[in-house]
């Protein structure tokens, strides 16, 4: 006789069956910093960040990761702006970049010339400013950090400079929605939309 204690061990039994089958389907999230953009193959290479704190990014996984945008318009945002800069640390008086030529990150120390914090994005010092603020002559660089608020210039040694202006620069933020590795079926820039920016 089938009784009621019985028909709850079965459904125990396969509830997770059931589950299991159904999740199967769901895809995976992506989330990292934009390190290049081939805007006519729509590939995207970005740094893993390993947090899911927004005010405390961790991009410092390697290798980095590609992959191809949708082609359809409706699963795809703001195209990404590169950059290879991941960790501005004015504590340390350090800055971190991915360098292309090596695959690797590199820590370079700057020296501090001025440093304001708690610089609003409406600020009139940032406002409609470009930056990193590169100047060859002088050999400073600025950088503004939404996210942190900071508007810090610093030098470095002349070797630097012959650098392109993006490797001081943050690339975007982005959210990847995928079933199959390195093929994006939605794609995200949160630097465009979220509100703490780089």
């Amino acid at each position: 006789m089938f009784n009621k204690r019985n028909l709850i061990f079965c459904l125990l039994l396969v509830f997770p069956l059931v589950l299991g089958v159904g999740c199967s389907d769901y895809g995976k999230v992506e989330q990292g910093r934009v390190i290049k953009f081939d805007k006519d193959k729509k590939v995207v290479t970005l740094i893993h960040d390993n947090t899911a704190d927004p005010q405390n990014p961790d991009y410092s996984q390697l290798p980095p990761v590609t992959y191809t945008l949708p082609t359809d318009p409706m699963d795809t945002g703001a195209e990404p702006k590169a950059g290879q800069r991941m960790k501005l640390d004015t504590k340390n008086r350090q800055i971190v970049i991915f360098d292309p030529s090596t695959g690797n990150f590199k820590n370079i120390n700057y020296t501090l010339i001025e440093e304001k914090d708690g610089v609003d994005k409406s600020d009139p010092l940032v406002k409609d400013k470009k930056f990193p603020a590169v100047d060859r002559d002088k050999k400073t660089i600025s950088i503004y950090s939404g996210r942190q608020k900071i508007l810090v210039t610093f030098s470095l040694p002349e070797e630097y400079f012959n650098l392109p202006d993006s490797t001081w620069d943050a690339g975007d933020e982005v959210r990847i929605y995928y079933k199959e590795a390195g093929k994006a079926k939605r794609f995200m820039n949160i630097s465009k939309t979220d509100i703490f920016k780089k």
